[in-house]
């Protein structure tokens, strides 16, 4: 669907131990973390959300310096508005990961005012994800793991180019964050196997390719959701039909964003609590004291909770 120019989010990395779902096997190693010093000055990254500085953080290792501009797990990613200071950390870049698919244009349009040089990374064009037939593109691509791989491989590329002594280095840790994504693909998998077909409602698209990957079917009206992500007001119509979706059995959970809710978004939680229907809280952007992996396998963990339920 559209975007305005201030909405981001955000996308990836960290790496954690990832236990299987229960009966579906054991954990995964965790990434490895660079080290080399092989070269006196860092490479100088901003990324537009701590999803992705996150991630290149882990692939960098102390080879990077890297400068996260929606850090805050409070901020309303798609209210953000870029300032002075956000100018020049982009003026300053040797890489930029943005998102893409028109959710922090603001990025594009800084670099075009100020450092054309820098080598960008945008995560939708990486993907490989286009919007179906009359449909809108989902641009929340950090909830995508494949997508996620292909990005790890494409900021390595990058901070191998700004740093070519290190690049070996970087491809290596690359390749240890992807094993940890494999892990969390597994997951999803085995979640799959026992919970496909399951009815889910949503607060906004933001976690629809984990929801897909994990083989729920999502029953909100296309209506609410979009509508919520724009900032729109729903119609009383729409909003019954939301709330109906409750009373009537025919979802195990409400996935909720947490860091965009309103009055409307508030009254389909509490629909859902007041029916016994378990809410299952998401965020655009790293909550406190969580890396990429951690923050994802908490995620597919609290869906297998909520329908196990």
């Amino acid at each position: 669907m559209s975007r305005t120019p201030s909405r981001l989010a955000g996308l990836l990395a960290g790496a954690a131990s990832l236990g299987l779902l229960a009966g579906c096997g054991g954990s995964s190693d965790d990434a490895a973390s660079a080290g080399s010093t092989a070269s006196a000055s860092k490479v100088t990254v901003v990324a537009s959300t701590n999803v992705y500085g996150d991630i290149v953080e882990r692939i960098g290792g102390d080879r990077v310096d890297v400068t996260s501009i929606i850090s805050d797990p409070a901020q309303d990613p798609h209210s953000y508005e870029a300032g002075t200071r956000n100018q020049l950390a982009l003026s300053k870049a040797k890489v930029v990961v943005e998102n893409g698919g028109g959710y922090d244009d603001f990025v594009d349009r800084m670099l075009g005012s100020g450092n054309a040089s820098a080598e960008v990374v945008n995560a939708v064009e990486v993907s490989g994800r286009t919007a179906p037939a009359g449909g809108e593109l989902n641009e929340h691509i950090w909830y995508d793991f494949p997508s996620v791989s292909k990005v790890a491989d494409r900021i390595a590329d990058a901070l191998g180019k700004a740093d070519p002594d290190n690049a070996g280095t970087f491809a290596g840790n690359a390749a240890a964050f992807k094993k940890s994504l494999a892990a969390l693909e597994d997951k999803e998998a085995c979640f799959k196997s026992a919970h496909a077909g399951e009815g889910v409602a949503i607060t906004e698209p933001v976690p629809l390719y984990l929801l897909e990957a994990s083989g729920l079917a999502n029953r909100t009206p296309e209506e609410f959701s979009e509508a919520v992500e724009e900032g729109d007001d729903v119609s009383a119509k729409v909003l019954q039909a939301t709330l109906d979706l409750f009373s009537d059995g025919k979802v195990k959970a409400l996935v909720y964003n947490e860091q965009t809710s309103g009055a409307q978004t508030e009254k389909v939680k509490s629909a859902a609590e007041a029916a016994g229907v378990p809410v299952v809280p998401v965020t655009e952007t790293l909550p406190a004291g969580k890396d990429y992996l951690t923050w994802m396998n908490d995620n597919v963990d609290a869906l297998a909770d909520a329908l196990n339920k």
